[in-house]
């Protein structure tokens, strides 16, 4: 009969916990995979410049946009608008346009009828209609460019006359000849617009007269872009007509303020509108130029509108530079790891913006690799912050690097080593 030995026992136990350490927990920690790194977000670094908001008008409606010049290697040269505005002021429900409607209606007519810079395009006779038309807005005081029945006009130099001369009969005879009837014409155009995205803006006729062909700032400095890189209506503007039919002059209302850098879409005043603006402004030359389009609508007088002009260019030279963004080396990330290793993750590629720094640099986004160990300079993710609406990126590396801990340390500390396999 066997007896109960406790040292026997004991030996027994102890025994098979040393097989249990040597054969499983021991190959486990000290083979096992090491714990991630603990990240900690570090305050970002300050601005290198204060921001400089455009300066715009509080009342009537404006805003400015800027136009975007194509990514280097790209195949066209052409411009493009933003599709959120640097700036916005003022009211944000459509206020009456004037002469701006005669831009929707360039753009809704060559969309129609597309047209190559710098050709003529078909003729287009003037109908005892557009006689009458001319006729009577002259009895009203209206901008007009003189017609006579039975001529004919390229349709270049109805847009000529309609652009730079604000001509309100032959922004009629375009609609009718591209769409059958103004009624026709003003369908198109509002169909046109919601198309675009450009639902801040409505017409109801093609000239601006109608109190109700209206529109907000936001959407008509989007307007103004579209138009300045439209390359018809450009061609229009960069080269002015010195005649049209029968050598007939045409006065160019456009241009304002062209030392300020500034260059007229259209420029006009109705007594519900007040004084309306679309223009394009650069700041700056080329490589290192900023242009922006913009939209100032419900001035009270031609006085007010230069100022407020003055003001904004102003406005525009101080905050359009080239800032650094992510500056080089700068830290955005702190990494622990439960053997007291630590690094930070810093920004391996400086980046700079030119452009208006109208908004403070936005709060930064960090996508991160999951790593336990890592050389210095190893890339860990990625940072990136809104400027102005522009997102810039940059790598993240390791500013030193985090080596693995030693048998020691993976043996006594079982739970992060277990948890570290269990999670694998």
């Amino acid at each position: 009969m066997s007896r109960f030995r406790p040292g026997r026992a004991l030996g027994i136990t102890v025994g098979a916990l040393a097989i249990l350490v040597i054969g499983v927990y021991g190959p486990a920690t000290l083979l096992g995979p090491l714990p991630m790194v603990k990240a900690t977000v570090v305050s970002a670094p300050a601005a290198a410049a204060p921001a400089t908001p455009p300066v715009l008008p509080a009342a009537g409606t404006s805003a400015v946009v800027s136009l975007v010049p194509p990514a280097a290697g790209a195949t066209t040269t052409a411009m493009t608008v933003a599709s959120t505005p640097i700036a916005a002021a003022g009211s944000t429900t459509p206020l009456p346009m004037a002469a701006a409607a005669k831009v929707v209606a360039a753009l809704v007519v060559l969309s129609a009828k597309p047209l190559d810079a710098g050709a003529a395009g078909p003729g287009v006779p003037i109908t005892p209609a557009d006689y009458q038309g001319y006729l009577d807005y002259v009895a009203n005081g209206a901008r007009t460019v003189i017609v006579f029945p039975g001529e004919t006009w390229t349709q270049q130099e109805l847009l000529q006359a309609m652009i730079l001369g604000s001509s309100n009969n032959h922004a009629d005879t375009l609609a009718r000849w591209a769409f059958g009837s103004v009624d026709a014409y003003v369908s198109a155009a509002n169909a046109w617009l919601a198309k675009e995205g450009l639902a801040g803006i409505h017409v109801a006729d093609a000239t601006g007269l109608a109190d109700a062909s209206a529109g907000t700032g936001t959407d008509l400095a989007r307007l103004a872009g579209l138009a300045a890189t439209n390359p018809v209506i450009s061609q229009i503007l960069a080269s002015p007509a010195s005649a049209l039919v029968g050598q007939r002059g045409v006065d160019n209302t456009t241009a304002y303020l062209p030392e300020e850098g500034i260059t007229g879409l259209s420029r006009s005043y109705t007594d519900a509108g007040g004084v309306c603006f679309l223009f394009t402004a650069t700041v700056g030359t080329a490589p290192a130029a900023f242009t922006f389009a913009g939209a100032l609508i419900g001035e009270p007088d031609y006085d007010t509108l230069t100022s407020d002009l003055k003001a904004l260019m102003a406005s525009a030279k101080a905050g359009v530079t080239d800032l650094p963004i992510l500056a080089e080396g700068a830290a955005y990330v702190r990494f622990d790891a439960p053997w007291d290793a630590t690094s930070t993750g810093v920004v391996k590629t400086g980046k700079t913006r030119f452009g208006w720094q109208a908004t403070p640099v936005g709060a930064a986004t960090l996508d991160l690799d999951a790593f336990a160990t890592g050389r210095s300079g190893t890339t860990i993710g990625r940072v990136t912050v809104d400027a102005s609406g522009e997102a810039v990126t940059s790598p993240l590396v390791l500013d030193a690097t985090i080596s693995a801990p030693g048998p020691g340390w993976r043996l006594l500390n079982p739970v992060p080593m277990i948890s570290a396999l269990l999670e694998q």
